[in-house]
C-alpha cells in the first residue's frame, strides 16, 4: 500500500473538519458496493467579516453573535471579533500584533450584543473555533437617524471568498453607492472590479488591481470607477490573490439604504425570498456573465401558490448585459417570493431585489439578492419580540421546517415550532418568541424534511413616520463538512 496516499487522504479529512471548505472524493463514492456515504462532521474553524458600518456621526451600530449548539462538538472553543486594520499586523518592533476584541461570545444557543457608535468604527475580522464554529452568525445592525440613507442598516457578516456578484449597485445622482472590501489574512490581497450595465461592461481601469491590505478594509466609491451617473449596475468583485470580504453599501438621498449583499453564483434558476407584505416598489435586477442570453419565467410564490405577474411573465436577459424591470406593488399585502426559472435553455445569471416601504418622503429601501436553499439549517439574529418577520418558501414540493427561537441576550427561555410549507408558497410564520424575553434572541430554521426551502429575515425599526427595515437571506450556515471514510477511499484507491 502506497503510504503517500494514505497520509494525503488523511490529511485531506483532517483539513476538511478543521476549515469547512475543503473536501474529498472518488469517482466510485456513490457506489454503496465500494464505499461509504461521506460522515458530515462540525467544522471547527471558521471565519466572518463585518465592512465598516457607516461614516455617518449619527450611526448606532449593533453586533450580535450566536452559534446554535450543534451535536457532535466537544466542550472547547472560542470566538471573537476584533477590528480589521493594517496595524493589527504588525506592531512597532515589526512583530504580529493582535487588536482587542469587539465582542467575545460566552457559549453556544445564547446571543451576545456589543455597540459602537459614530462614523469611525473599523471593519471586523471575526475567528470562531471549536464549539463555536458551527453556524456561527454575526449580524451588524446601524441606525442613522438623518442624512443620505438614514434608517436601518443590516448585513449577515459574510465569509471570505475571491468571487463576488452585486446586481443591483448605482451611481445614479440620488445614489451613493460604495463597494467594501476587506481582508482577513497576514498577506495584502489584490482585487478587481467590473461594472456592468444596460449597455454592457462599464470600462474603467480604475478598478483593476486594488490592493487590500493585511487585516485592512478599504471602501472603494462606485462612482470613480464611471465617467458618467448609471443606475441598475452589476457590480464584479474578483480577486487575482488571497481572498476578501465584499459587500456594496447602498446609501439614497431620498428613500434610505441598506446593504446589498452577493447573490448566491451564477445559476439558471433563482428564489428571492421575503418580499414584504407592505412593499411599495419591488425591482428585479438581473445579470448573466454567459455569452449567450437568458430568458427567464417570472413568478411570484404567494400564500395560495405560484403566481404570474400581469405584464412582467418573462424577462429577457442580454449576455454581458444588466436588465432591470419595475414590478410594482407586486405582492399587494401578501407574503411573496420571487421565483425565477428559464423559459427554454438554462443560462445561468444572477439578480437581486430592490424593494421600497412607505411613500414620499417617507421612503426607506432594502434589498434582497437571490440565495440558496437552507439545505440543512440556517440563523437570523438580532431579532426583537416586535418588528420581526420571518418568511420561509417551497418554491417546489412542499416541506416540513422546524424553527427554533433561542434564549434572549438578557434573558428567556428556548421555543421550537414546526411547520409545514405548501409547495410552490411563501408564508410568513408565526414565530416562537422566548418566553420571559429580555433583549434579543436568534432564529434557527432546519429543513426537517420535503423539498427544497428558501427563507429570509426582516427586521423593521420604524421611526419619525420612516418604515425603516433591512432583509437577510437565510443561506444554509455551513455548520457541518462532508468528510469521507478513509479505509473505504484507501480501498479504492488501492486497486
Amino acid at each position: 500500500m502506497n503510504r503517500t496516499t494514505i497520509s494525503l487522504i488523511a490529511g485531506t479529512a483532517a483539513l476538511a473538519a478543521v476549515t469547512g471548505f475543503a473536501s474529498l472524493s472518488t469517482p466510485d463514492a456513490a457506489d454503496a458496493g465500494t464505499a461509504k456515504a461521506a460522515a458530515q462532521l462540525p467544522v471547527e474553524r471558521t471565519s466572518l467579516l463585518c465592512p465598516t458600518p457607516s461614516t455617518s456621526d449619527l450611526a448606532e451600530t449593533t453586533y450580535t453573535s450566536f452559534t446554535p449548539v450543534t451535536e457532535g462538538t466537544g466542550s472547547d472553543g472560542k470566538a471573537e471579533l476584533a477590528a480589521a486594520t493594517p496595524e493589527s499586523a504588525t506592531g512597532a518592533n515589526g512583530k504580529a500584533k493582535t487588536a482587542k476584541p469587539v465582542l467575545t461570545p460566552e457559549e453556544p444557543g445564547k446571543p451576545v450584543t456589543g455597540g459602537t457608535s459614530g462614523g469611525d468604527s473599523p471593519a471586523l475580522v471575526g475567528t470562531a473555533e471549536g464549539k463555536f464554529a458551527p453556524g456561527w452568525t454575526v449580524q451588524e445592525t446601524t441606525e442613522v437617524a438623518a442624512g443620505t440613507g438614514r434608517g436601518l442598516l443590516g448585513f449577515n457578516c459574510g465569509v471570505p471568498d475571491t468571487e463576488f456578484w452585486f446586481p443591483g449597485a448605482s451611481t445614479a445622482a440620488d445614489r451613493t453607492d460604495y463597494v467594501h472590501l476587506t481582508n482577513p489574512d497576514d498577506s495584502a490581497a489584490v482585487v478587481d472590479i467590473e461594472l456592468y450595465g444596460k449597455d454592457g461592461s462599464l470600462k474603467s481601469d480604475v478598478g483593476e488591481g486594488i490592493t487590500v491590505p493585511p487585516h485592512g478594509s478599504e471602501p472603494i466609491l462606485l462612482s470613480t470607477l464611471t465617467d458618467g451617473p448609471q443606475a441598475d449596475l452589476t457590480v464584479h468583485v474578483s480577486v487575482r490573490s488571497g481572498r476578501v470580504g465584499a459587500a456594496v453599501q447602498a446609501l439614497d438621498a431620498k428613500t434610505g439604504g441598506d446593504w446589498l449583499g452577493a447573490s448566491t453564483e451564477p445559476a439558471g434558476s433563482l428564489v428571492l425570498p421575503g418580499i414584504p407584505k407592505d412593499a411599495t416598489s419591488v425591482r428585479l435586477i438581473a445579470f448573466t456573465p454567459s455569452e449567450s442570453d437568458a430568458d427567464l419565467k417570472v413568478r411570484l410564490a404567494s400564500p395560495n401558490g405560484l403566481i404570474t405577474p400581469a405584464g412582467n411573465e418573462t424577462l429577457h436577459i442580454k449576455a454581458g448585459m444588466t436588465a432591470a424591470v419595475d414590478l410594482g406593488d407586486l405582492t399587494r399585502g401578501e407574503a411573496g417570493s420571487l421565483v425565477l426559472t428559464p423559459t427554454d435553455t438554462s443560462v445561468p445569471f444572477v439578480a437581486a431585489l430592490e424593494v421600497v416601504r412607505g411613500n414620499g418622503a417617507k421612503q426607506e429601501t432594502a434589498f434582497i439578492p437571490a440565495t440558496g436553499p437552507v439545505s440543512a439549517r440556517a440563523t437570523a439574529v438580532a431579532n426583537t419580540a416586535k418588528g420581526t418577520t420571518l418568511s420561509l418558501t417551497a418554491p417546489g414540493s412542499a416541506a416540513q421546517v422546524k424553527v427554533t427561537a433561542s434564549a434572549g441576550s438578557e434573558g428567556g427561555t428556548a421555543a421550537t415550532k414546526t411547520y409545514t410549507i405548501k409547495g410552490g408558497t411563501t408564508q410568513d410564520v408565526e414565530l416562537p418568541v422566548p418566553a420571559g424575553l429580555k433583549g434579543t434572541y436568534a432564529l434557527t430554521v432546519e429543513r426537517v424534511s420535503g423539498g427544497a426551502v428558501y427563507g429570509s429575515r426582516t427586521l423593521a425599526a420604524p421611526a419619525n413616520g420612516i418604515p425603516a427595515f433591512t432583509v437577510q437571506t437565510l443561506p444554509d450556515d455551513r455548520g457541518t463538512v462532508s468528510v469521507p471514510d478513509a479505509e473505504q477511499d484507501l480501498s479504492v484507491l488501492q486497486k
